[in-house]
């Protein structure tokens, strides 16, 4: 962890757009297979396929370590503080990058839940407190282009597309260009 990142809290649970984002518990373990073991989210996302619960645990785990890292959060999205629906993610840029003031937001929205504009509503929710409560001088989202629904998601929550290098990388065997969008606090 960087000295100049401060932890995260230990609790956090944000509420905004009719959505409230909570912290992972050992309550949801047996929901997350539902939400992340799809060939969507196994493709366009770093989330290991299959996840079945050994996956969910081992997820769990990895948010708390994130956390108390200062590294990143992860959030399940519900609407209600109670049945998750999807997970959203932000994470510090690491400094020196050629974005090192950026907050970098990620999310995943389980299949039966799509549609409804949860993924554009817990990114603005997730830029909010990056920008309020990290001073986040902006946040961005790295996406492939051919992923249609994340590109528009990008678009309805108010980000650009960057002038800024491709990130070319593998992941799970399958090679990936990834574009950056940004969004910055409002003046």
């Amino acid at each position: 962890m960087s000295s100049s990142n401060p932890p995260f809290p230990d609790r956090i649970e944000l509420t905004g757009e009719g959505l409230v984002l909570r912290d992972w518990t050992e309550a949801d373990v047996a929901a997350m297979p539902d939400l992340f073991d799809h060939p969507d989210i196994a493709y366009w996302t770093p989330i290991v396929s299959p996840f079945d619960e050994a996956a969910a645990r081992a997820r769990l785990d990895r948010a708390r370590r994130l956390r108390a890292d200062g590294t990143a959060i992860l959030l399940a999205i519900t609407t209600d503080g109670r049945a998750p629906l999807g997970e959203a993610m932000l994470r510090r840029a690491p400094e020196g990058t050629e974005l090192g003031y950026a907050t970098e937001l990620g999310y995943a929205v389980g299949p039966a839940h799509r549609g409804r504009g949860l993924a554009v509503r817990a990114v603005r929710v997730m830029a909010a407190y990056a920008f309020e409560q990290l001073g986040a001088e902006q946040v961005i989202l790295e996406l492939e282009a051919e992923n249609a629904a994340s590109v528009a998601v990008a678009a309805r929550a108010g980000f650009s597309l960057l002038d800024v290098p491709l990130i070319e990388g593998e992941e799970k065997g399958r090679p990936y260009v990834l574009q950056t969008w940004g969004l910055r606090p409002a003046p």
